[in-house]
């Protein structure tokens, strides 16, 4: 072998990347420090097959694709380029990339193990080959997907996921809500007289988040909302919207934020039946006035991971299953004023003439969110990129809400620490602009609520 070609460091490991975790993040492998990062060969082709579309999983195929492209110039991709020319950081060490071409381990064969055909046991067969070219070096696959992980692992090659974004200690993310108790009377006394009240005397988990309080003197009890930027308490009342009104305290905090014109940005997490749909939608209504359009949109998580142009009939009857919980909510919403049939055709000509727009969310992509209600349902269905571009498309005088449950995960390579909401409810706590909170009572019937907690 020349010597003019770098080898690895063998202080270093080495990380393969699977296709998933290109997907999820297609700056993943400037994030491995100075360990040395590998790209099976099997990689690149599968996100040549993903670069077309308007998903974001094509658009991060696109990006990582022309990534690529740019750190290797004018090199030859499967010798080892150092990183540290590429993208270099003040004081830190950086390893080296290649691309691993299509080679069959001498000793363990992923394909003769588990068939052939398959990208992804070829992509094994890429980390098997490196762990024999290199057996002083610990080589690690990483991937988004748990099988062949688990396959990684079976075949004695170490396998993690992907932890760049993953939210820690779920137990402990922010709720956007607290209980406090033996609040001075006299602040109790001036909060009930006045409406507001400074907080200075209260013991506030995070003085710079804005959230939601229910504050308890003796026996009486007041619910408040805590304004960081002011450093004040403000009494909330339950609020009537577009005929729907809240039925418990955690309903009428979201209802506060999703109207409190000072927040542009709110999440609301929580299982089925907590009413996080309805209230958004509803939300929206009632400021209909104040948006130039109601956009209300969730991404599709196809059958199959199959695009919905393999579904038959036309656009309409293809997307209309994804968005039936949507319509159903706005069906509801007109339910409530069965007795003035005018407020049910308002309803009915917002959707005509396009004042409310429900659409997939792949669909909406790429147009200017100006003056717009933006609501995205099912957002635990997202990447933090997904959540992130979503945002930074926000024009004047937009709000958005993100709504889900971080548990009902329905896309294969992200779970309840890694999937966008809860990375945007994780990092965005303590922005002035920004408002969350999490719905535990269910409101839909008893019988849904004991689907939820005893089975």
């Amino acid at each position: 072998m020349s010597k003019s070609v770098k080898q690895p460091s063998l202080k270093q490991k080495i990380f393969v990347l699977d296709t998933s975790v290109i997907l999820y993040d297609h700056n993943a492998f400037n994030n491995f420090q100075e360990h040395d990062v590998a790209i099976p060969i099997q990689v690149l082709e599968e996100l040549d097959n993903m670069k077309n579309g308007n998903e974001t999983r094509n658009a991060e195929a696109r990006s990582f694709i022309r990534l690529m492209d740019k750190a290797s110039g004018d090199k030859i991709m499967n010798k080892w380029i150092p990183l540290n020319g590429f993208s270099p950081k003040m004081g830190v060490k950086r390893g080296s990339f290649k691309v691993v071409m299509d080679k069959k381990p001498k000793i363990t064969d992923a394909e003769e193990v588990f068939g052939k055909g398959k990208f992804d046991h070829r992509i094994l067969n890429a980390a098997l080959s490196l762990k024999e070219e290199f057996p002083q070096k610990k080589v690690v696959l990483v991937s988004k997907d748990i099988c062949l992980r688990l396959k990684a692992k079976s075949l004695d090659l170490y396998a993690e996921d992907y932890e760049t974004g993953k939210v820690k200690n779920l137990d402990e993310l922010y709720t956007g809500k607290s209980i406090i108790s033996k609040v001075p009377e006299a602040l109790f006394n001036e909060l009930k007289a006045t409406g507001s009240a400074p907080a200075g005397q209260l013991d506030i988990a995070d003085p710079e988040a804005n959230h939601f309080c229910i504050l308890k003197s003796g026996r009486k009890s007041v619910t408040a909302w805590y304004y960081a930027q002011t450093k004040l308490l403000y009494t909330i009342k339950p609020e009537t919207i577009f005929n729907i009104s809240p039925r418990n305290h955690e309903q009428a905090f979201a209802v506060h934020a999703l109207t409190n014109p000072d927040i542009k940005l709110v999440t609301i997490q929580g299982k089925a039946g907590t009413g996080k749909t309805l209230l958004a939608l509803a939300s929206a209504l009632e400021q209909r006035k104040e948006y130039r359009q109601i956009y209300v949109t969730r991404p599709i998580i196809a059958l199959s991971n199959k695009d919905i142009g393999f579904l038959p009939g036309d656009i309409k009857s293809k997307i209309d299953p994804y968005m039936a919980p949507i319509w159903d909510n706005l069906r509801f919403i007109k339910e409530q004023y069965n007795d003035d049939p005018k407020i049910q055709g308002r309803i009915d000509e917002f959707v005509n003439t396009e004042k409310i727009v429900i659409s997939p969310l792949a669909y909406i992509r790429g147009r200017t969110l100006t003056k717009i209600f933006f609501i995205v349902d099912e957002a635990q269905n997202l990447t933090p990129h997904e959540i992130k571009t979503i945002i930074s498309r926000a024009g004047e005088d937009t709000k958005i809400i993100f709504t889900g449950d971080i548990y009902q995960i329905d896309t294969p390579y992200l779970d309840a620490e890694s999937n966008g909401l809860s990375y945007l409810i994780q990092n965005a706590k303590n922005h002035p602009l920004y408002a969350h909170i999490t719905l535990d009572k269910g409101e839909r019937s008893e019988l849904a609520n004991l689907a939820n907690d005893l089975l």
